[in-house]
């Protein structure tokens, strides 16, 4: 007899005593299942590609993004570089560099309340300075303007470790002292601690295949998140203007497009929409971090 007929001429209740145990098994190990539940212990902004400037009223827009984001209530921010429009070109005078940083400056001034935690981005440095010796050539100067410690640099919030990375060296990946230092700094940190590294450039990343670019040292990098598997968890970017998320060795890996969308302007032939670079809209991500080392991106498209 063919298996459908046999269990149409059982009854109903002789099949309730056939299965009834092993319901009644499945029920209780529901039931009493005692696994912890997570806790959430900080919630981020990753703001990234600002590329603020005077023109296509972006000054103002990036001002309501902000105010936006603190009624999310948000711990802190991180920015993943390119905060102003253009310091990298050869053409770009230094009065034009002032004026792109007074006005980052005034912008960021909306979230003087929170801590702000930058990298820096290619179009932040300015190159074209008369000469090395000028307090405003290269690197040195960003830093200053952006506020942070160093080029590269740690700190920890609520059980999580961020390493903020400088990818802007040759090859775009990072200088030996700096890669000695990541690796020294993940070793250092007690087994299990979640750690979140931000970068300008996508360390892995799906659209480079297409668009923009990744980290020269992947294959390093890849091979030291390896090593320290117990410990790296995420890894942020910007730079692509693209959204995209890849996954590796339980490293999960998000570009979280641009704030400036396609740089505050209306788009081009290869904008899906107005104001968006290619299929991805101007916008942020908020970050949920847990106590068991996960967490949770979401990008919010900006309101124009």
């Amino acid at each position: 007899m063919k298996r459908r007929s046999l269990l149409k001429t059982i009854p109903l209740a002789a099949l309730g005593l056939a299965f009834g145990k092993a319901a009644e098994a499945a029920t209780a190990t529901i039931e009493t299942s005692s696994a912890p539940k997570r806790k959430l212990v900080l919630t981020v902004a990753h703001i990234t590609d600002v590329h603020i400037r005077q023109f296509e009223d972006a000054t103002s827009r990036f001002e309501k993004c902000l105010q936006e984001i603190k009624n999310l209530k948000v711990d802190f921010f991180l920015n993943g570089g390119d905060s102003i429009h253009a310091a990298d070109y050869d053409n770009i005078k230094r009065e034009q560099v002032i004026e792109q940083w007074a006005v980052w400056d005034k912008c960021i001034s909306q979230i003087s309340g929170y801590e702000l935690h930058s990298c820096i981005g290619n179009h932040d440095t300015w190159w074209a300075a008369p000469s090395k010796e000028d307090e405003m050539y290269g690197k040195d100067y960003v830093v200053k303007r952006l506020k942070i410690p160093n080029r590269y640099y740690s700190f920890s919030k609520n059980g999580w470790h961020f390493i903020i990375l400088d990818g802007n060296n040759k090859n775009t990946s990072l200088d030996e002292q700096q890669f000695k230092w990541l690796e020294n700094e993940l070793e250092q940190l007690a087994p299990n601690t979640p750690v979140l590294l931000m970068s300008h450039y996508p360390v892995l990343t799906v659209t480079n295949t297409w668009e923009g670019g990744q980290h020269g040292d992947h294959k390093e990098l890849k091979k030291l998140f390896y090593k320290y598997k117990d410990k790296v968890k995420v890894c942020l970017s910007g730079h692509q203007h693209l959204l995209d998320r890849a996954w590796y060795n339980g490293v999960e890996y998000y570009c979280n497009g641009a704030m400036s969308g396609f740089w505050w302007g209306k788009g081009d032939e290869k904008s899906a929409q107005p104001y968006y670079y290619q299929e991805t809209p101007p916008g942020y991500a908020i970050i949920k971090l847990y106590d068991d080392g996960t967490l949770e991106n979401k990008y919010i498209t900006t309101k124009i």
